[in-house]
C-alpha cells in the first residue's frame, strides 16, 4: 500500500517547476528512444504482445481513476485519486506501482478535447511524476484480478502553477517476464482545474435541469363522471420511485443553481397518477393503479425543489420542432397544434407546481437550427431559440456570451456544445462518470480563461438524462458552484445579457442540418394521420353535449404524437398514433344506426322506424336523420324523394325516428338511412335496406267494387220502397175525403148505429178503390217493409238483392 501522505512542505516556484518538468523530458528522451529499440532484442514469444499493444496504443494493464476529491482543489487542499488497476495480460506483473503525473497547463478547449479521446494512450504525453511516498506499491498484479489503489497528496507537492487546467496521469509501472524491466504498462489521464483565488472575472453560467419523459398517456379515459385516466404502462411510477430516473432529476437537482426546464405532459401525466387510474396491461385489460403515494411524494418534492427557481415550460408534449419544419408544414392544421400546446403548457405548470413559469423558450433536437426550424418555433409565440454552438458556429479564439439576436425580433440562445455534451454516453462506471465531470470542469474554467470580459455561458445537456448521467452532472455543477471562477444566472438572464458584437448571428442553411437527426424525424405521413385524426375529431365533437371529455384528452393526446420522445422510435410512434385514432372511431361508431332487414309496405301508405343508437356515456345532438328512396316514383318518403328529421339521444340509449312513406306501384325500393351533422356532413355509416311494396290487387278491387255496388243499389231499393208507401198513404187520404163529401152529416149518424155495416161498406170502398187499375198480379213484388215504416234499415240489417 502507498505510504502516509505528506501534508508538509511549500510548493515550488513556477520557475523551478518548469524546469523540473524540461529536466525530466529531456532525461527520458533517451530512455524512450532506448525502450523503442528494445523489440528487436526481446524473446520472441513477447513480439505478438508488444504488436497488439501498439495497435490498440493501451497497455495490457487498465487504469481506472474511479474518483478525485476535491475536484477543483485550492491551496491547503489534499487531492486524492483512488480507483483500480486490473491485469488484463496473461503475464504477472511484479514490482507494480501507482504514480501520479503532473503534465504542463491546456492552453486551448481543443487540446482539452485531444487530451480526453488519447486518456490512456501509452505514448501519448504523461508529465512529470509526484513520486516519492505518493507512490501506491503492489507485489504483483494477478492476470484478470483487479487492486484498488488510494492515494492522497497536498496540492502544494503537485507543482501547479498558475491558474489553469493540469493534466493528472496515474500510471501503473511495472514489469513482466517477458518484458523484465520496469516501464508504464497502463494509464489513464484526466484534468485538474486549478483555480484556487477569486477571479476577477467570472463567467455566468445558465444550468437547465431538464424534466422531460415520453409519452405514457393516450386519449383513453374512464366512461365515469371523473373520467378515470387509463395509462399505457406503469414505466412512468418506475421513473418517479425512489431511485428512479425522474426522481434522482428532482432529488440531485434540489438546492443547486438550475434552470428547471419542463415539460408539462410529465406534470400532468404525474398528476394524473395521485388519483384513481387505470393501468392497460398487454393483453389489453386494465387494472387499477397502486402508485399515488409515490406521485404525491415525487410532485410535493418537485414543488419545493422549484420554488424561488426559473422554471422554463416547453409546449405540452415537448413537440419536435424540425420534424414539423420539414416535414409537417406543409399538411394543413400542423402548425395550431403547436400553438395548442404552447398555449396548455403555462396553464398546466401554474396549477400543478404553483409558479409562472417562462413560455418565451423553444429547444429544437440537440439545438440544431435551419430558417425553417426557428420560422416554426416562433410561430406560436415564443420568441427566443435555444440552439448549440457546434449549429450556430463562431470563427472565433474566444466562446462569445450565449445570446444574439437572428433577426425578426427572436432571441438565439446558444449553449455551448463541448460543456452540454459532456456528459453523453454510458457513464454507469465510476471512472466514466469522473472523467466526464472533470473535462466539464476543465472546459469552464479553460473558457473562463481565454478573455477578461465577463460573458454568460448557457449548458443544455441531454433531454432525459439516466441517473448515472444526472449525478455526474449534479457533482459537476456542485463543484462549479462551490469554485472561484464561475457564478450562477438564470436563463432569462441569459438572453437579455448583452451580445457580443463579433458572434455569428447567421442561421445554417437547410443543407448544414445534420443528417444523423434528419433521419430520425417524424415523416410527413405521420402528420397526415395526425390531421386525420383532427378531422374525424372535428366531426364528432359537434354532435357532443359535452365536448370537453373528448376533446381535452385527444388534443393533449396529438400534442404527444409530435413530440421529441418518438426520435429513434418509429415503430412505437406509428403504433401510439394507430391508437389514438382506433379509440377516436371506436367512439365516433358508439352513435349508430342499427340495421334493418327488409320491410314490406302494404297499401298505400306507411310509417317506417329507423333507430338510432348511442353507446356513449353522454348525450348526442345536433345530429339529423336523412331517409332517402332510391326509386321516388315507386316509394315516396314524406311526400318527396327523402326526408330529415333531428335527432337527440340520451347517453346509453336508443332512439326510433319514424317516417311517413306513400306507394305508388308494386315491386321493391332501396332505401337509404344516413345521419347527418347540423353543417351537413354526414356522419358514421349508412344503412341500406330494402322496402317491399305491395299495391292493391284486381281480385281486391272487384270485391271492393262489388260492395260498392250493392250500396247502391240498396240505397236505390230503400228509395223506391219509400216512394210507393207515400203514394199509399195519399190515395188512402182521397178516398176517406170522397166518403166524407158523399155521406155529409148523415154518416155520423149511421155509424154508431151500424158499425159492422159501416165497417164492411168501408173495406169494400178501399178494395174497390185500391183495385181501380185491375186485379193484384201474382207477379207483383211484395212490399219490402211494413207500408206505416218510411224510416232507413237499422244497422246490420241485411238487405236483399
Amino acid at each position: 500500500m502507498a505510504e502516509a501522505a505528506d501534508f508538509q512542505g511549500a510548493s515550488a516556484s513556477p520557475a523551478r517547476r518548469l524546469l523540473r518538468r524540461t529536466g525530466a523530458l529531456l532525461a527520458g528522451a533517451p530512455l524512450l528512444a532506448g525502450l523503442l529499440q528494445l523489440p528487436a532484442a526481446t524473446p520472441a514469444g513477447a513480439a505478438g504482445q508488444e504488436s497488439l499493444q501498439a495497435a490498440s496504443s493501451a497497455g495490457p494493464v487498465s487504469v481506472a481513476v474511479d474518483s478525485l476529491s476535491p475536484s477543483a482543489p485550492s491551496e491547503g487542499d489534499t487531492v486524492t485519486v483512488s480507483g483500480t488497476v486490473t491485469n488484463n495480460g496473461k503475464q504477472t506483473v511484479t514490482g507494480a506501482h501507482v504514480d501520479l503525473q503532473v503534465g504542463p497547463p491546456l492552453e486551448t478547449r481543443s487540446a482539452i478535447d485531444t487530451l480526453a479521446k488519447k486518456s490512456d494512450d501509452l505514448q501519448g504525453p504523461s508529465g512529470e511524476k509526484v513520486g516519492g511516498k505518493y507512490t501506491e506499491k503492489f507485489s504483483a498484479l494477478t492476470p484478470g484480478v483487479a487492486e484498488p489503489f488510494s492515494i492522497s497528496v497536498p496540492a502544494d507537492k503537485l507543482d501547479l502553477g498558475s491558474d489553469g487546467v493540469y493534466q493528472l496521469a496515474v500510471a501503473l509501472s511495472g514489469e513482466t517476464a517477458a518484458q523484465p524491466w520496469d516501464q508504464v504498462l497502463g494509464i489513464q489521464r484526466t484534468f485538474l482545474p486549478w483555480q484556487p483565488a477569486e477571479a476577477g472575472t467570472k463567467t455566468k453560467t445558465t444550468f437547465l435541469w431538464p424534466l422531460v419523459s415520453s409519452a405514457h398517456m393516450a386519449a383513453e379515459t374512464g366512461s365515469n363522471e371523473q373520467q378515470t385516466p387509463v395509462f399505457r404502462d406503469d414505466e412512468l411510477a418506475e421513473e418517479i420511485a425512489p431511485g428512479g430516473r425522474l426522481d434522482q432529476m428532482v432529488s440531485l437537482g434540489k438546492g443547486l443553481d438550475v434552470t428547471w426546464v419542463v415539460d408539462p405532459d410529465l406534470l400532468a401525466s404525474v398528476d394524473a397518477m395521485t388519483g384513481s387510474y387505470q393501468v392497460r396491461s398487454a393483453d389489453g385489460s386494465t387494472t387499477p393503479g397502486k402508485n399515488q403515494e409515490i406521485a404525491k411524494h415525487w410532485l410535493a418534492e418537485l414543488q419545493q425543489a422549484v420554488t424561488g427557481e426559473e422554471v422554463a415550460a416547453l409546449p405540452f408534449g415537448d413537440p419536435d420542432l424540425a420534424s414539423l419544419a420539414h416535414n409537417g408544414t406543409s399538411v394543413t392544421g400542423s402548425l395550431s397544434h403547436l400553438k395548442e400546446a404552447t398555449d396548455a403548457a403555462e396553464e398546466t405548470v401554474d396549477t400543478i407546481l404553483h409558479v409562472k413559469p417562462s413560455t418565451d423558450f423553444v429547444w429544437p433536437v440537440d439545438g440544431a437550427v435551419d430558417p425553417s426550424i426557428v420560422k416554426v418555433a416562433t410561430s406560436a409565440g415564443a420568441d427566443k431559440v435555444i440552439t448549440r454552438s457546434d449549429s450556430l458556429q463562431d470563427d472565433l479564439s474566444y466562446t462569445p456570451s450565449a445570446a444574439r439576436p437572428i433577426g425578426a425580433g427572436t432571441t438565439a440562445v446558444v449553449a455551448d456544445s463541448r460543456m452540454s455534451t459532456a456528459f453523453h454516453g454510458d457513464l454507469t462506471k465510476a471512472s466514466a462518470s469522473t472523467l466526464a465531470v472533470q473535462r466539464f470542469l476543465a472546459q469552464s474554467l479553460t473558457l473562463g480563461l481565454q478573455t477578461s470580459k465577463q460573458r454568460s455561458v448557457v449548458v443544455a445537456p441531454q433531454r432525459m438524462p439516466s441517473v448515472s448521467q444526472a449525478q455526474a452532472m449534479a457533482e459537476a455543477l456542485a463543484t462549479l458552484q462551490d469554485g472561484n471562477w464561475s457564478e450562477s444566472q438564470d436563463l432569462t438572464a441569459a438572453a437579455k445579457a448583452k451580445p457580443d458584437p463579433a458572434a455569428n448571428t447567421k442561421v445554417p442553411s437547410a443543407s448544414a442540418y445534420p443528417s444523423s437527426l434528419r433521419k430520425q424525424e417524424l415523416p410527413r405521413a405521420a402528420f397526415e394521420q395526425i390531421a386525420r385524426t383532427q378531422g374525424k375529431l372535428d366531426k364528432f365533437r359537434v354532435i357532443l353535449t359535452r365536448q370537453s371529455r373528448v376533446v381535452t384528452p385527444f388534443g393533449r393526446a396529438m400534442n404527444r404524437e409530435m413530440s421529441t420522445s418518438w426520435r429513434g422510435r418509429g415503430i412505437a410512434a406509428v403504433g401510439y398514433r394507430d391508437g389514438i385514432e382506433s379509440y377516436l372511431n371506436g367512439l365516433i361508431d358508439g352513435v349508430k344506426l342499427i340495421q334493418k332487414s327488409e320491410t314490406k309496405l302494404s297499401g298505400r301508405s306507411a310509417t317506417i322506424p329507423v333507430t338510432v343508437q348511442n353507446n356513449l356515456v353522454q348525450g348526442v345532438e345536433h345530429l339529423k336523420l336523412r331517409l332517402t328512396s332510391k326509386n321516388p316514383t315507386r316509394l315516396k318518403i314524406g311526400g318527396d324523394a327523402y326526408e330529415e328529421q333531428p335527432v337527440t339521444v340520451n347517453g346509453g340509449h336508443a332512439q326510433s325516428v319514424k317516417f311517413t312513406t306513400s306507394a305508388n306501384a308494386n315491386g321493391r325500393a332501396e332505401v337509404v338511412a344516413q345521419l347527418y351533422t347540423e353543417d351537413g356532413q354526414k356522419y358514421g355509416a349508412p344503412v341500406t335496406f330494402d322496402v317491399k311494396v305491395t299495391e292493391v290487387t284486381p281480385t281486391v278491387m272487384l270485391v271492393i267494387g262489388g260492395g260498392v255496388l250493392l250500396l247502391v243499389l240498396a240505397g236505390f231499393r230503400m228509395y223506391t220502397q219509400r216512394k210507393r208507401a207515400a203514394a199509399r198513404e195519399a190515395s188512402e187520404d182521397d178516398i176517406a175525403e170522397a166518403d166524407d163529401e158523399i155521406d155529409g152529416p148523415q154518416s155520423q149518424i149511421d155509424t154508431p148505429q151500424n158499425p159492422e155495416a159501416s165497417g164492411v161498406r168501408l173495406k169494400e170502398e178501399s178494395d174497390a178503390g185500391s183495385g181501380a187499375d185491375g186485379p193484384e198480379q201474382p207477379s207483383d213484388p211484395s212490399p219490402d217493409t211494413e207500408a206505416e215504416s218510411a224510416d232507413p234499415s237499422g244497422t246490420g240489417e241485411r238487405v236483399d238483392r
